[in-house]
């Protein structure tokens, strides 16, 4: 599809420049009967530079192609009406443009997913302070498979994580026999005072699609909308409430594992290997299991308390598993670099995620 439009955008870029050809007597050009002044002529050129421009930038996947594509679009259609006799069929070219273009110019409105996404890690952003270094002390609480999980990445001497902030690449399927999506994931937690923005972007059939997490204070929603206008998920209420404590939590032993250090978290030693945690957010109490490794790595997160839903409206429960391997170094810490989320269905495992984690902060005081 991309290279589609891209293909399309050129053609019709080129096309533009019979009517530049033409107004200058720069070569013969019998698709054009009609006479064309000079400075009508320039404007067939300009719209030319306008379409291969947006062509280039489309292909690069720079957000902004849309600020060229866009006057291209009205200043072609203006020409063509101008010569409708000999270039009408260019109005096809544009109306195929023009579809993707609404898409894109959709997606830089204030009410858009992208931008609700920085509005809201501003205003957490704004409550920044500043931390003090984890001790050993601040480890003493906690289960010795946890401890030595914390040593092994390395928190121990480095600030207290006040956010973090994430970027990831990986696929999706939304069922068990579905094909996969690549995606585009960016998040911001806060750990202070809970929470967790979440964007993620994709494509179906040509089409983006991009949802919204927002956990802040008490209440949690996931919505999901198809070439950034039409709403196909909105799930919210208590059990929502819930499933996005089990994922903040998740992200807190994955992504920030210096938070473990919390007071809110009780923990129970099952073996050397296995630790059960209760952690309790807003009136939302939740536990997981946590495995480590024998290198004290975490190598996986298992919960019961987080529920499916694929609408929105209904929800179900099945056991949510976070396998992670790979560990390298990202800011100060070492942490995962690979994950993936799974249901435990009757009918079998579904791997529905998987995550390559590319970028990792901690403490920012300014959105990114």
């Amino acid at each position: 599809m991309r290279l589609f439009l891209v293909f399309i955008m050129v053609i019709h870029g080129l096309l533009h420049l019979l009517g530049f050809i033409k107004a200058f007597s720069l070569g013969k050009v019998v698709q054009l009967t009609r006479d064309i002044s000079k400075p009508v002529g320039i404007l067939w050129l300009l719209a030319a530079i306008l379409f291969i421009g947006a062509a280039i930038l489309f292909l690069l996947k720079v957000q902004q192609w849309w600020i060229p594509a866009a006057p291209a679009v009205f200043l072609s259609q203006a020409l063509i009406v101008f010569s409708w006799g000999d270039a009408r069929f260019g109005t096809l070219l544009n109306v195929i443009i023009l579809l993707p273009l609404i898409v894109a110019v959709v997606n830089v409105l204030p009410s858009s997913f992208q931008n609700r996404y920085g509005i809201e890690v501003r205003k957490e952003l704004a409550l920044s302070a500043d931390t003090a270094p984890v001790t050993e002390a601040d480890l003493r609480h906690l289960p010795e498979p946890v401890q030595n999980y914390l040593r092994y990445v390395g928190v121990v001497g480095q600030p207290r994580v006040q956010n973090l902030r994430a970027v990831s690449s990986g696929a999706m399927k939304m069922k068990l026999n579905g094909r996969w999506l690549g995606i585009r994931a960016r998040q911001y937690n806060f750990f202070n005072v809970p929470a967790r923005i979440y964007y993620i972007s994709s494509s179906m059939f040509g089409l983006p699609f991009d949802g919204l997490h927002l956990y802040t204070g008490f209440r949690a929603s996931m919505q999901i909308k198809v070439a950034h206008l039409l709403r196909v998920v909105n799930a919210r209420g208590d059990i929502m409430n819930k499933s996005e404590t089990v994922t903040l939590f998740n992200d807190m032993c994955v992504l920030a594992p210096a938070t473990l250090i919390d007071k809110n978290i009780q923990w129970n030693t099952i073996d050397p290997r296995t630790v059960n945690a209760t952690f309790t957010n807003q009136g939302n109490t939740i536990n997981a299991i946590l495995s480590f490794n024998d290198k004290n790595e975490l190598v996986n997160f298992v919960s019961g308390d987080r529920s499916l839903s694929l609408d929105g409206k209904t929800f179900k429960s099945f056991p949510w598993s976070t396998p992670v391997r790979d560990y390298r170094e990202y800011d100060v810490v070492k942490v995962a670099s690979y994950g993936e989320a799974i249901w435990h269905m009757p009918e079998g495992e579904f791997t529905y995620a998987k995550f390559s984690l590319e970028e990792l902060e901690y403490n920012r005081k300014d959105f990114k």
